[in-house]
C-alpha cells in the first residue's frame, strides 16, 4: 500500500533525503517538496511538484512530513508544521541522516555486488586480515585539521585527537595567527595564496610536499572523521590504502549537481581536461559522474605514496582549470577548484578500486 509523504526542502539536500527513503521504503511515494523561504525554487523535481509550505497549497495533514533541510531552521519550521495541523514530522537529524546514509549504501553495494566497508566493520581477530593486531599499528599516522583565519568560533571548543595537528590554511594572505606555534601551509612549496580559490587544498598541497608520514590525513575545523581508538591499529592489520567519508547521493548525478549549483563551464573544461589525458580514462570518468555517489569535503586519511600518486594526478587538472577560468567574482563560486577537487579524488579512488584498498568513515560537523 502507498504511503503519501512530504518533504520540507526543495534543493540538494531533501532530494538526497528522498532517494534514501524510496530505497529503503518502496511503499513510500514523495507527494511534494515544500518551501518556506524566498529563494528561488523549482516548480517541481522530477514529476513531483514543489508547493509553499502554506494553508492554500491544500495540503494533507495525515500526511508524514520529513524536515529535509540544514538543521539551524528545523525548529521554525516544526512550529510552523504544527501550527499547520501536521501530527507526524520528522526532523532529519545528523544522527538520522547517517543512518539514512549508511543503510542506503549497504543495500546500493549489495545489489551492484560490491563491498560497503566502514572502518567500524573491520574486525581485530585477524579474520580477514594479513599479520596480527599489535604489530600492525601504524605509529606513524597524522590527520591535519585545517583551519584559517575567517573561522566563526565554534559554541563548544574541539579538543584535537593525539593524532591530529591543526594547520593553518592561507596564511601567506594574512599576518594573523591562530595560535603561536601553529603550522602553516605558506613555507617552502606552496600555493597558500591561491587559498580564496583552492581552499584546504592548499593544505593539501603543503601535506604533499613537506610532510613524511607514513600515513596522512585531511580534516576541517568543523568537521572530523569518527574513528574507532584502534583505527591505527586496524589499517595497519587489514593493509588499507586510504579511508574516505561516507559517500553522499547527488541527484541527478554527480555531473549534472555540480553543474546545477555551479559553473557548468569548470566542469565542462575539467572534463576537457580529462579527455586530452587518453580516450579510456574519460570514458570512465563520464560514467562515474554520471551516476549518484560521491566522497564529499576533500577528507581523507591515506598513505603516502596513495597521497603522491592522487596529488600528481590531481592539482595539473585543477591548476589548468584555474589558469583557463581565472578569479570569479562570487567569493563563494570563486572555490571551483576546491569543489571540483572533491568530485576528482572520488573519481581517482574509483578509477583505481583493483588498486587500492579502500574503507569508508562518518564525519561530525561541530558548532
Amino acid at each position: 500500500m502507498e504511503r503519501k509523504i512530504y518533504i520540507v526542502g526543495a534543493h540538494s539536500r531533501a532530494q538526497t533525503l528522498a532517494a534514501y527513503l524510496e530505497k529503503l521504503y518502496p511503499e513510500m511515494a514523495v507527494e511534494a517538496y515544500l518551501y518556506d523561504n524566498d529563494e528561488p525554487n523549482p516548480q517541481k523535481i522530477g514529476n513531483t511538484p514543489v508547493l509553499p509550505l502554506e494553508e492554500r497549497s491544500g495540503l494533507h495533514t495525515d500526511y508524514t512530513v520529513y524536515i529535509g533541510t540544514r538543521g539551524v531552521f528545523h525548529k521554525k519550521i516544526l512550529t510552523r508544521l504544527e501550527e499547520m495541523g501536521f501530527r507526524e514530522i520528522i526532523p532529519v537529524t545528523a544522527a538520522l541522516d547517517r543512518w539514512l546514509r549508511n543503510t542506503y549504501l549497504e543495500r546500493y553495494f549489495a545489489e551492484v555486488g560490491r563491498e560497503f566497508v566502514k572502518i567500524d566493520d573491520l574486525k581485530m581477530d585477524g579474520d580477514g586480515a594479513d599479520g596480527c593486531g599489535t604489530s600492525a599499528n601504524i605509529e606513524d599516522a597524522t590527520i591535519y585539521v585545517v583551519r584559517s583565519a575567517g573561522d566563526a568560533p565554534l559554541e563548544t571548543p574541539y579538543l584535537t585527537a593525539p593524532y591530529e595537528k591543526e594547520i593553518q590554511a592561507g596564511a601567506a594572505l594574512t599576518g594573523k595567527r591562530l595560535f603561536e606555534g601553529i603550522l602553516t601551509d605558506h613555507t617552502g612549496d606552496n600555493i597558500s595564496a591561491q587559498n580564496r580559490q583552492f581552499c584546504e587544498l592548499t593544505a593539501l598541497y603543503w601535506l604533499w610536499k613537506h610532510p613524511r608520514e607514513e600515513v596522512l590525513g585531511l580534516a576541517h575545523y568543523r568537521r572530523h572523521f569518527l574513528l574507532p581508538k584502534d583505527w591505527q591499529q586496524r589499517m595497519g592489520l587489514h593493509k588499507l590504502d586510504a579511508i574516505l567519508p561516507t559517500p553522499l547521493y547527488v541527484a541527478p548525478s554527480v555531473a549534472d549537481n555540480y553543474k546545477n549549483r555551479h559553473d557548468p563551464r569548470d566542469w565542462e573544461y575539467m572534463m576537457e581536461l580529462i579527455r586530452q589525458q587518453g580516450c579510456e580514462e574519460y570514458e570512465e570518468a563520464k560514467a562515474f559522474f554520471g551516476r549518484n555517489l560521491y566522497s564529499p569535503c576533500n577528507m581523507f586519511i591515506m598513505r603516502r605514496e596513495v597521497l603522491d600518486d592522487l596529488c600528481q594526478w590531481m592539482f595539473p587538472i585543477l591548476f589548468a582549470a584555474a589558469k583557463k577560468t581565472g578569479e570569479k567574482s562570487d567569493v563563494y563560486q570563486n572555490r571551483y577548484p576546491g569543489f571540483l577537487s572533491e568530485r576528482l579524488m572520488s573519481f581517482f579512488f574509483e578509477r583505481h578500486r583493483e588498486r587500492f584498498r579502500v574503507v569508508y568513515a562518518d564525519k561530525n560537523f561541530c558548532r
